[in-house]
C-alpha cells in the first residue's frame, strides 16, 4: 500500500477508534496530535484538515462512515509492519481517555478480525494487549453479528470540528490532567 494511502488509513483508524464510543474526548485528540508531532505517525498529512473532513463525513452518516471504514480495511493490502502499526494506534487511541467502553472493545475486535497478523507478533511487542485479542470471533456469522450489534447499539453523535477546538482549550485540558 502506498505510504500516503496508509497514513490516511492509519489516521482514519485512530479517528474511528476515537469516535466509536459516541464521544470524542479531548485526550484522544491530544494523543493523535502528539503522535503526529513527535513521531510523524501520519506522515505529512495535515492532521487537523483530515480530521475535520472525517468529522464532516461521520456527522452526515456515522454508520455508513464506519461501514466504509471496515470495507476499506478489508480491501487494503497491508504489510505485517503496517498491520502492527494500525493495531498500536487503535489501542493507544482507545486507551487515551482512560476508560475503555465495551463498544470500543467490540469495535477493535472487528478491526482485528480484518487483519492477517498473528496474535503472537502483537503480544511479543505488547503483552498488555492480551485482553484486546481474546478470541471470541468464531465464525463469519458471529463476526457479522458483532459488526451489526456495534451498529445497533452505537449512537452516532454530531461532533465538533477539530479546528473549532482551540489550542487554549486543549492546553488547559492538558494542564488540568498534569495536576
Amino acid at each position: 500500500m502506498e505510504a500516503l494511502q496508509f497514513n490516511k488509513l492509519l489516521l482514519k483508524t485512530a479517528f474511528s477508534c476515537m469516535a466509536c464510543d459516541g464521544d470524542i474526548d479531548k485526550r484522544e485528540i491530544k494523543l493523535i496530535k502528539r503522535l503526529h508531532k513527535e513521531k510523524k505517525t501520519f506522515g505529512d498529512l495535515d492532521v487537523n484538515a483530515e480530521m475535520d473532513n472525517l468529522l464532516i463525513t461521520i456527522n452526515k452518516d456515522g454508520h455508513q462512515f464506519m461501514r466504509d471504514y471496515f470495507d476499506e480495511l478489508t480491501s487494503s493490502e497491508l504489510s505485517e509492519v503496517n498491520e502492527l502499526n494500525l493495531i498500536e494506534v487503535a489501542i493507544d487511541t482507545i486507551k487515551a481517555d482512560e476508560k475503555v467502553e465495551y463498544s470500543e472493545i467490540k469495535f477493535f475486535k472487528v478491526i482485528r478480525s480484518k487483519l492477517k497478523i498473528g496474535n503472537e507478533l502483537i503480544l511479543d511487542k505488547h503483552p498488555d494487549f492480551e485482553d484486546y485479542l481474546e478470541q471470541d470471533i468464531i465464525s463469519e456469522s458471529y463476526l457479522s453479528r458483532l459488526q451489526e450489534d456495534f451498529f445497533d447499539t452505537h449512537i452516532s453523535n454530531e461532533f465538533e470540528l477539530i479546528s473549532e477546538i482551540d489550542s487554549a482549550t486543549l492546553d488547559s485540558f492538558k494542564q488540568n490532567n498534569e495536576e
